[in-house]
């Protein structure tokens, strides 16, 4: 018995996700719990295993397409077995991305009385690995052999007139031949040049394209040599919440220096105790987090989200914490920070963080976030603007420490000092409470004691 593989839901608030690529070919054997191919989602990307044992007998969406979760994405057969091939956008059985048996599409009055017999494909074996190796679907090749059986050389044949044709994404084609347009006059700006649904619109509608302003090589008649890349995946996620962040919140950033000083000797005491154990490793940045979640729970409007119309003020802090990765910037989220001890928050967020950077982090290690914390401590910067991560109401910027002259009882001293910003969301709290968060939270870094009370 056939059975779809559709696009699964890999966490709470997935709608869509991305083929980014099939590890097997059509006719490959599979084995139940083996990789079958990768899921693509705005930060992360998943490795999807077979549901059952048999032969990968369709892929209905290649890989680079994105679709909706649930969507048929390819067909396992049993050996031997051939059913009815299926159209893209079918939908399965199984919205949360399951195996599902295949559905079966509704027969008209003619044809339920005789059904349609199945293709027999017929091919040699040097056909069928030459077919696998190329990508090419057997059902689509006219076999020139006896009795219509397939050889090496139709596979062949069938791959080049197919290679003529650009590459095009499937939404692409559907525009592209819903206005009849010739693909093969359109220029293709995606990914190795691959025709996008942008470049299909801007093929059918010429006249809304802008008109780049002449430069100084162009004046001159030299040719300017430009770099094309694509904002798609992590960078096209990052650049969509920023903008609706902006757009969508009324942001304001209070900043200030605090005396890290006691911060970093508690640090260093801290260290001392456990330098017999290599896994124990403790940063600035955990005494942060512990100091941030405790000051929450005094502070609970900092720790809201705005839903519609509505402040949801959340009992726990699940704490935000910026991870810096090749291609830009992910937030996992450490959970019910506030009710965990300073070796457990370093532990933890030491786990996330590792997890953003090797690229395993689950759908759900990202959501939930309350409030965020960015450290930028490792350049040199004092201050900077965060911006809030939609929805949440504080993120907090960290700059880095620096040995300065202070005025302190009076005399002047060297002492640690660090930049702190703070963003909020003026719509849910106002300026004075925020100040006073802000004020708190100073305090328990320069007396780490205070945390304690």
């Amino acid at each position: 018995m056939s059975v779809t593989v559709s696009m699964p839901k890999l966490g709470l608030t997935m709608k869509t996700g991305k083929v980014s690529k099939w590890l097997k070919a059509e006719g490959d054997a599979v084995k139940k719990g083996e990789a079958l191919f990768e899921v693509e989602t705005d930060k992360i990307t998943n490795t999807v295993e077979a549901p059952e044992d048999g032969i990968l007998y369709q892929i209905v969406v290649p890989a680079g397409a994105t679709v909706p979760v649930g969507l048929v994405l390819g067909v396992i057969a049993s050996p031997g077995e051939a059913p009815e091939r299926l159209e893209a956008g079918q939908a399965g059985d199984a919205p949360a991305g399951g195996a599902a048996k295949a559905a079966a599409r509704p027969a008209s009055p003619a044809t339920a009385a005789t059904p349609a017999a199945p293709r027999e494909i017929v091919a040699s074996p040097a056909a069928k690995r030459l077919a696998r190796e190329l990508g090419v679907d057997l059902a689509t090749v006219a076999g020139g052999g006896p009795g219509g059986r397939i050889r090496e050389e139709d596979v062949t044949a069938h791959h080049e007139a197919a290679s003529k044709l650009p590459k095009i994404t499937p939404l692409a084609a559907v525009i592209a031949a819903k206005a009849g347009l010739d693909i093969r006059t359109v220029t293709g700006t995606g990914e190795r040049g691959k025709i996008t649904r942008e470049d299909v619109e801007r093929a059918l509608h010429p006249e809304s394209a802008e008109t780049p302003a002449p430069d100084a090589a162009a004046a001159t008649g030299a040719t300017a040599e430009v770099t094309v890349v694509p904002m798609t995946g992590l960078r096209r996620a990052i650049a969509d919440n920023m903008a609706a962040s902006l757009a969508q919140a009324a942001q304001l950033t209070l900043i200030t220096e605090v005396d890290a000083t006691e911060s970093l000797a508690f640090l260093a005491t801290v260290r001392a105790m456990h330098q017999k154990d290599p896994s124990f490793r403790v940063s600035v940045n955990d005494i942060l987090i512990l100091a941030t979640s405790r000051a929450l729970t005094r502070f609970p409007m900092m720790n809201a989200t705005q839903v519609g119309d509505d402040i949801h003020i959340h009992a726990d802090v699940n704490m935000g914490v910026a991870v810096a990765i090749e291609g830009g910037l992910i937030v996992p989220v450490l959970r019910a920070a506030h009710r965990k001890s300073l070796t457990r928050i370093a532990r933890e967020a030491r786990e996330l963080a590792g997890k953003a950077r090797t690229g395993s982090l689950t759908a759900d290690d990202l959501a939930g976030g309350t409030f965020t914390i960015s450290n930028m401590s490792r350049s040199p910067v004092d201050f900077f603007t965060p911006i809030l991560k939609p929805t949440e109401t504080g993120i907090l910027g960290v700059g880095r420490v620096v040995d300065k002259p202070v005025v302190r009882k009076g005399e002047i001293t060297i002492r640690s000092m660090m930049g702190l910003s703070l963003t909020f969301d003026h719509r849910v709290i106002d300026g004075a409470p925020a100040g006073e968060f802000l004020k708190l939270l100073c305090q328990y870094v320069e007396q780490p004691s205070l945390i304690l009370f």
